[in-house]
This record gives structure tokens, sequence and C-alpha cells, in this order.
């Protein structure tokens, strides 16, 4: 279902019931799920800034046809230790949402939405090795496997290796390339 239409808006306060639920609905954000937590957080972000912080932020990811949100996407500003800055996207889809070619082009779309409009030249992810639609959906949205980073989560009461994964803003957009 590739034709489903997708857009990327910023949060609004009814969107904060979704946010609600993958905090504390267990495993409905699937393997990131780290056990309950504060409920009533996504309001005082909302409050704060309107999730569109200078370093973290999410967007809603817009079904078109159906009028309704199937998630977000979201960055946060990182560094590995100096003076160079890089972002790091994540993403959250409803269950009915998975699986249908709307993750990879929310993450595409994000990461021409970050080259576009800020000047840091590296984007990256990560994931969890067993999610392997997850790693598909993030090759398809141009990024890159850099690597394996051994026991980097704590899940499930053990240490978990991930995957890492970049794009790079002179690394094709694959929106542009006609993939979409």
């Amino acid at each position: 279902m590739s034709d489903v239409s997708i857009s990327l808006r910023p949060v609004a306060e009814e969107d904060l019931a979704m946010f609600r639920r993958f905090l504390t609905e267990p495993y409905l954000i699937g393997l990131d799920w780290t056990g309950f937590a504060d409920a009533q957080q996504p309001a005082r972000r909302f409050a704060l800034d309107g999730y569109l912080g200078p370093d973290s932020s999410r967007l809603m990811v817009h079904v078109e046809q159906e009028k309704v949100c199937a998630g977000f996407v979201g960055w946060t500003l990182r560094d590995f230790g100096g003076p160079t800055k890089h972002w790091e996207i994540g993403i959250a889809l409803l269950p009915q949402w998975r699986g249908l070619g709307i993750g990879w082009r929310a993450q595409a779309m994000l990461c021409d939405y970050l080259f576009t409009h800020t000047q840091l030249q590296r984007i990256q992810a990560g994931t969890h090795p067993e999610n392997i639609a997850e790693q598909k959906s993030l090759v398809k949205a141009g990024f890159q496997l850099e690597g394996v980073i051994r026991a980097c989560e704590f899940r499930d009461g053990r240490w978990c290796d991930g995957y890492l994964y970049s794009r790079l803003r002179d690394d094709p957009s694959p929106l542009r390339a006609g993939q979409a």
C-alpha cells in the first residue's frame, strides 16, 4: 500500500494522547519499550515548545487520505564528544500503519527537511538487530549501515547490541530519485 500519501506536520494538542499511549501501553512502541513512563510528560513538553526545540523535536506523520496520524518522527542533537554535531532521528508508528511503506518515506522526508533547514552534515539512526523491517526502511530512506554498536542498550533484563546507520548531506535523497 505504498500509495498512502503522507506529510509531516507540527505536533498539535490532540496528538498528545498518542504520545501518552506510547509511554503507558506495554510494547506499543515495539522493542523500544523500557517500562512505564510519566504520562504527563508530553503535555509539559508541548507547553514548553510545542515539540519544536533547538536540541530535540518531533513532527507528526500525517496520513492524508485518512486525515489521521500514523505516528511521529523525532530528531535530537548529538555529538561524539567534540565540537561537531549531528542529528539522530527516530520514528514510532502505530501498529496498524507499519509495513505500508510509510516509515521509510517519513524518515526520508525528515532527512530532506533537516538538510534543507539546518547546516548539519550527518544524520544517524539506530535500530535493533532483530528489527529487519526498520533496517530495510533505513536503507530505502537513503541510510547506510555503519556497524554494530556492542552492548549499547539495556532491554528486557540484558545488554543488547544495536545497528548504527547514517545518511550524509551529499548522499542522494531517495525521494528526489523518484522512488516515492
